[in-house]
């Protein structure tokens, strides 16, 4: 498990992170989103031991980077959106030199860099100058090193940058594959990519953690609409759990929930109401929101989880 305690970071009066605490459990693939300067690529570099910071700690299982970061590194795996690689290198000299800076040797280590090998499908590209190949092989280069040693924490700044919808695919798989035995954070500008392999979402404002939430729970929203030609909205209105209903538009009305999981509950009376009034009701579903309207709805100060954190984003979607 991953803990991040109260990490803080400044560049001089400029608070790139500001009091970020987080825990991730093993097995957990979470999104860690932002707007570029919100403090995603600084925390990356804390929790992998390139930067430090000013207050706090990482923990991974019990081992401090405060008090142990070698340690700590050893169980790491970290692909930056721009990977320093050699380019005069050829994959297979790259991969033998990443894996000695991880401290493989003998048997293992040549084990550990076929399995990488055959992971990321670079058996083709092994003796080819790294400065040759495609943006989506170079790519690929990348999550081999990071993935070397089996790491308990994965960290992947845009793994799929650059890629093809194929490799995209197959980059996707890859992941989910590592994350049945290690932590992932995986950040990222491409939403799609987040709601395809994301359990959970993390989403970071000025250097703050605004929202930290469940992909599936965020996506439903405390809304139900219904569609009938049932005209006394009050008759609706009055149903436990109901907030507030207002018709969107002809025949249909939006039904704001008073707390966020009672759907089913309340779809059920508002089903039963409907019907025993005479009126008659078409459809009845909740209001799913897409991650994209979220992350822009908390980057303009429109969006409220349900779950009450202390850096809470303000007013209700």
């Amino acid at each position: 498990m991953l803990n991040v305690k109260n990490l803080t970071r400044s560049y001089g009066s400029f608070i790139a992170v500001d009091d970020v605490s987080f825990s991730i459990k093993k097995g957990e693939i979470i999104g860690l989103l932002g707007h570029n300067g919100a403090g995603k690529t600084t925390i990356m570099k804390i929790v992998s031991g390139y930067l430090e910071a000013d207050k706090g700690d990482v923990f991974l299982d019990s081992i401090s980077l405060n008090n142990n970061a070698k340690l700590l590194q050893q169980h790491l795996g970290y692909l930056p959106e721009n990977l320093p690689v050699y380019p005069e290198m050829n994959v297979a000299e790259y991969l033998d030199y990443a894996a000695d800076l991880k401290g493989l040797t003998g048997n293992n280590k040549v084990a550990e860099i076929k399995r990488v090998i055959q992971a990321t499908e670079l058996s083709v590209k092994l003796l080819s100058p790294i400065d040759t190949l495609s943006r989506g092989y170079k790519q690929r280069v990348g999550v081999a090193q990071a993935i070397l040693g089996n790491p308990k924490l994965l960290i992947l700044d845009e793994p799929t940058n650059g890629l093809d919808p194929e490799q995209t695919q197959h980059m996707r798989t890859l992941i989910k594959d590592i994350a049945q035995n290690a932590t992932v954070i995986l950040s990222t500008h491409i939403m799609q990519e987040v709601s395809a392999l994301c359990d959970r979402v993390l989403i970071l404002k000025s250097g703050q953690m605004v929202l930290d939430e469940k992909l599936e729970a965020l996506q439903h929203s405390k809304h139900l609409i219904v569609e009938t030609n049932c005209k006394n909205i009050d008759m609706i209105k009055n149903i436990s759990g109901v907030k507030c209903v207002k018709e969107i538009e002809e025949g249909k009305l939006l039904v704001e929930m008073s707390k966020q999981g009672f759907s089913h509950v309340i779809g059920s009376d508002i089903s039963k109401a409907v019907i025993e009034s005479g009126a008659s009701l078409f459809a009845l579903y909740p209001r799913k929101r897409d991650l994209e309207t979220i992350f822009n709805q908390i980057n303009s100060d429109q969006f409220s989880s349900g779950k009450k954190t202390d850096k809470e984003v303000p007013n209700a979607a």
